[in-house]
C-alpha cells in the first residue's frame, strides 16, 4: 500500500525589521546548523540565550555575502539586540549594525520530535516554491541575513527571508 503524502500547511508573513545591532559568532567554513556546530563551541547556544537585552530568541542564520568576514563562514549564530545597545559583547562574537528590512516569515505546522527532518523540508520546499511577487515583493538576500529559530513541535519549523516591496 501506498503512502499518500501528508498534507501541510505552511504559514507566511511579512514583518517589519527596525534598524537594529546582531550579536553574532561566526563559523569558518560552515553552510548549515550541522556543520557549524562541528566547528564551533556547543556553549554558544547558551551564551546566546543569557544575552537579556536580546529582542527575542537566538537565530541560526545565513549571512548575505556583505556581511561576511573574510575567512568566515556563511552560517553563524546570534542574537538581534536594540540599535542602541551598548552592553557587553562576549568574547569571541562580534556586534554588527543591520539596517531596517522586511522579512518573510515561513512557519510549518507543529510537529513530532521524529518528524523534525520532514518540517523542516517542508518549509524549505515552500520558500523554494514561493514566488513572493505574486504579493509584491522580492527577494532581498542581501538586505539582512536568511534565519532559522530553533525548531521547536509546538510551533512548527520557523524561517525567515529578506524581501522588498516591488516599486510600481
Amino acid at each position: 500500500m501506498d503512502k499518500k503524502a501528508k498534507a501541510s500547511t505552511v504559514f507566511v508573513q511579512v514583518v517589519d525589521r527596525p534598524e537594529r545591532k546582531l550579536i553574532l559568532k561566526r563559523g569558518t567554513k560552515a553552510t548549515g546548523y550541522f556543520e557549524y556546530c562541528e566547528e564551533v563551541p556547543c556553549e554558544v547556544w547558551g551564551i546566546l540565550t543569557s544575552i537579556k537585552e536580546a529582542s527575542y530568541e537566538p537565530i541560526g542564520m545565513w549571512l548575505p555575502k556583505n556581511l561576511i568576514k573574510p575567512g568566515t563562514s556563511v552560517y553563524a549564530q546570534g542574537v538581534e539586540v536594540s540599535k542602541d545597545y551598548n552592553g557587553i559583547v562576549p568574547e569571541g562574537f562580534d556586534i554588527i549594525d543591520l539596517p531596517p528590512c522586511k522579512m518573510m516569515v515561513f512557519q510549518g505546522e507543529p510537529f513530532n520530535d521524529e518528524e523534525i527532518g520532514e518540517a523542516i523540508d517542508q518549509v524549505w520546499e515552500a520558500i523554494k516554491d514561493y514566488n513572493p511577487e505574486l504579493y509584491g515583493f522580492q527577494w532581498a538576500d542581501e538586505d539582512a541575513p536568511r534565519f532559522q529559530l530553533e525548531p521547536w513541535e509546538y510551533r512548527g519549523y520557523i524561517e525567515a527571508r529578506p524581501v522588498r516591496a516591488i516599486k510600481k
